[in-house]
């Protein structure tokens, strides 16, 4: 959908800073859209925790991930951007990768420098493959897309096991080969993050917790502050996975108190109502269609 990529294109140009939160589900990407957000990023270790139980250590391949973004994409209107892992192979993989993330509706997507099998950026253990292989990937990635505004995001895990300089250079070096946004992952400092967005030539794109912060990760900046140090996109990936595991803890503490006491108690603050879980997923635009398209087949005229 021409449109979306444009609209994503034109949000990161922007000299305001862009806010994705992450999804993973129906849900999150309908909940994103209707707060009014203008974009989502499509959390890859978020999509391998909810749909197999599994880690973010690249144990999701690519049909998995690539089906589920097209029925997120095709769920709400606002664009998204994914999450492709390493791009599941060589430069001829990332090539056909682009290509049906392309036709799934999907705005852009993410590829990244660890080697396979990858792990989330804030876990110990990576490791990045050259960066002339990386460019390579990008060249094939920026190849083909057959829709110009499609965004091509870079990603370098460099930081981690190289340091600040590495990082730098790679992204200045995925930028040439045409990457349209940068990501350093698990920056862990308010200087860090200033260095690589004064240092590096395309839109730098950040990742952030919220409320909590785990050990050895970037700490939490406000989105304001994130623009006054020169970034352009933040992505929130976890924020809404770990909302809904705590949401279903609560829930199911709830209803072992009640097996345990035999005393109904309704947690109105645990659970929203059968009447907004209908609303959040869009039930009145079926029954509408109900209304015009299925009144069944005695209405309808005979040829």
């Amino acid at each position: 959908m021409p449109q979306h990529t444009r609209r994503l294109r034109t949000l990161i140009e922007s000299p305001d800073i862009l806010v994705m939160p992450g999804i993973f589900d129906g849900y999150s990407a309908r909940l994103v859209q209707q707060a009014g957000y203008q974009a989502g990023f499509i959390t890859g270790a978020g999509l391998s925790e909810a749909i197999l139980g599994q880690p973010d250590v690249g144990l999701m391949g690519q049909e998995t991930n690539l089906n589920a973004c097209r029925h997120l994409a095709a769920c709400c209107s606002i664009p998204l951007l994914a999450d492709a892992d390493t791009g599941y192979g060589n430069a001829v993989n990332v090539f056909h990768v682009v290509r049906e993330f392309e036709q799934a509706g999907i705005a852009g997507i993410m590829l990244e420098d660890q080697t396979w099998p990858k792990r989330c950026g804030h876990m110990s253990g990576k490791s990045v493959v050259s960066a002339g292989e990386m460019a390579e990937k990008l060249r094939a990635a920026v190849a083909a897309r057959r829709d110009p505004d499609f965004i091509i995001k870079a990603r370098t895990d460099a930081f981690g096991t190289h340091g600040l300089d590495e990082a730098i250079r790679r992204l200045t070096l995925y930028a040439d080969a045409g990457a349209d946004l940068l990501f350093a992952d698990a920056l862990l400092s308010e200087d860090d993050i200033a260095a690589v967005a004064r240092n590096v030539p395309r839109p730098l794109c950040v990742n952030m917790g919220f409320g909590i912060r785990s050990r050895s990760t970037t700490p939490l900046i406000t989105a304001a502050r994130l623009q006054e140090l020169g970034v352009g996109a933040v992505i929130y990936p976890r924020l809404l996975t770990a909302c809904a595991v705590q949401g279903m803890k609560n829930g199911l503490r709830a209803l072992s108190e009640q097996l345990r006491t035999g005393t109904i108690v309704e947690h109105r603050d645990y659970a929203v109502s059968f009447e907004e879980l209908n609303e959040v997923v869009g039930l009145a635009e079926t029954r509408a269609l109900e209304q015009t398209f299925a009144s069944g087949p005695a209405s309808r005229p005979k040829n």
